[in-house]
Formats: C-alpha cells, structure tokens, sequence
C-alpha cells in the first residue's frame, strides 16, 4: 500500500507531539520517585523523540528531486537517519544497563504510584503513536526505525507497570533495576537489525536476500549472452536495488539489436530479484576462449 508524503510527514509530527509530553513528565516522575526504570523509559523516549524529529525531516529531504550535483537525490537521508538512530539507542542501551548494575549494588526506594501512573501514561501514549505510523511502517527503512522504536516504547512502559505492580504488592526494590536491564537488552537487540542494515546500505553492499551469482547465472539463461563482468549490485535505499555489468555477446550485434536483449535482461532481474535499475556495457569477445 502506497502513501502520500504528506500523510506520512503528518503522522511522524504526531508522535512527536505525544512522545514529547510523555517524555517530560517521566523525567520528572522518575525524579521524584527515584524509580530508575522510569527514568530509564524516559530516556528511551526522548530517544524517540529524536529519533522521529530526524526520520521526519529525513522524510522531506528524501523527497527532494536529484539534481545536477546530487545526481542519485537525496534518497540515502532516510537511511542516514536510520543509522544515527540506531547508533544512539545502542549507545544508551548500555549506559542503561551501567546504570542499572550500579542500582543492583544499592537499591534505593522507590514511589510505585508515580511508576504505575506515568507507566500507564507512557504505554497509552505510545500505543496511539504505534497505530498512528502503523500503516506507513513499510514505506521505507527510516519509518519502520521510528516504528519499532514507538513499540519499544510502548513495551517498555508495560515492564515499568509490571515492576510498579512487583514493588506496590511486594516491595522488592530491585525489580526497579531489574525492569531497566530487560529495556535495555530489548532496545539493544531490536535495534541492532536496523543498524546492520544501514550500515550494508550505506557502504553499498549487496542485499542479503539475494545472491549475486544467481542474478549472474539469470543473465546467462538469454542466448545472446556469452558471459559476463564487472559486476555490482547495491542498495541506494532500502526499495531500490541498482545492478551494472558489462555484458559480452556471442555475435557481434549492432548496438539497435541489444535494445531487445536489454529488455529481456531488465524484465529477468526485475522479476525475480526485484532489481529496479539496471545499467549495462555491452562487449563483443572474438577470441576462442571467454574468461570473465
């Protein structure tokens, strides 16, 4: 499913309207009631908060039409996005975690009514920001790291209800610590996929999916083809996939006859591989022998 731009833009300023109030008034619970774990979930929040400030101006950049000096546009700034994103949430995942081994050492007492409430508070208010870019999760690799981080969110503030329900019924203090490692792991391990993947975009490796000597051996199913090199194949961004080569034919055709086989190559790759952008150098090799 398609969306429009501004439709998806609007819904990005929402949730940072609604994870700016959260945000704030956990910081200040998480003062007052000296709850680590809130403190914790607020900081994630305003992680958040970042987060999907950038994605929603990498959002409009990326909307920018290529030009004579960004010939390729500006398409990778959602995935620029992705990759600070994942690289600040990786970073306060283990300060979380410092923290946390420190307050296992000392427990210090905790206000579970101010856990639970702003708890109860921050899972509402990320649970709407959830269904809010839920349709537009698919769009691209920026979104979907905002998404996950609204339902990190939203899981997050339910651990914090939890503990707050452990330390009211109970009062054992060091589930206050405890709630702060399991965010912090499940911040870590969720967000490692994003960065992976920003990271293989951004230095142009090949997708994962797909296996480069199955699109070579694709290609050498047209007759015409002798075989083939020079080959790359890379991400510009997460929906399109750019493949070149130099291709070298079994005749020496004029160049007006390779428009067929160009069509034939670029229908191949499209369809099982999803390749969106094809570049090809055509080569004649006479000799007896064809070592690509």
């Amino acid at each position: 499913m398609t969306h429009q731009p501004e439709h998806t833009g609007r819904n990005l300023a929402i949730t940072v309207i609604l994870n700016g109030i959260i945000t704030i008034a956990q910081f200040a619970g998480g003062i007052i009631s000296g709850s680590l774990a809130l403190l914790s979930d607020a900081l994630h929040n305003l992680s958040d908060v970042i987060s999907v400030i950038l994605a929603y101006l990498a959002h409009h950049i990326g909307l920018r039409p290529q030009t004579q000096k960004s010939t390729f546009g500006y398409k990778r700034a959602e995935i620029l996005a992705a990759f600070i994103n994942s690289v600040s949430l990786i970073a306060i995942s283990v300060y979380l975690l410092v923290e946390a081994g420190k307050r296992f050492l000392n427990p210090k007492e905790v206000d579970f009514r101010w856990m639970l409430g702003l708890g109860i508070l921050g899972f509402l208010a990320n649970g709407l920001s959830v269904l809010i870019l839920h349709h537009n999760k698919e769009e691209n690799l920026n979104i979907r790291a905002a998404y996950l981080h609204l339902i990190g969110d939203a899981l997050t503030s339910l651990a914090v209800i939890a503990g707050a329900v452990f330390i009211w019924l109970f009062q054992v203090y060091w589930v206050d610590p405890l709630v702060t490692v399991l965010i912090s792991i499940y911040i870590f391990v969720h967000t490692f996929k994003i960065l992976k993947e920003s990271v293989g975009i951004l230095m142009q490796f090949a997708p994962p999916e797909i296996d480069q000597k199955e699109v070579v051996h694709a290609l050498m199913e047209i007759q015409e083809i002798r075989c083939i090199h020079h080959v790359h194949l890379w991400q510009l961004s997460d929906h399109q996939i750019n493949f070149e080569a130099h291709l070298v034919l079994s005749e020496n055709l004029p160049v007006s006859e390779t428009y067929l086989i160009t069509e034939r190559a670029k229908s191949q790759l499209n369809s099982r591989f999803g390749i969106s952008h094809t570049t090809f150098q055509y080569e004649y090799f006479s000799g007896a022998d064809c070592t690509c």
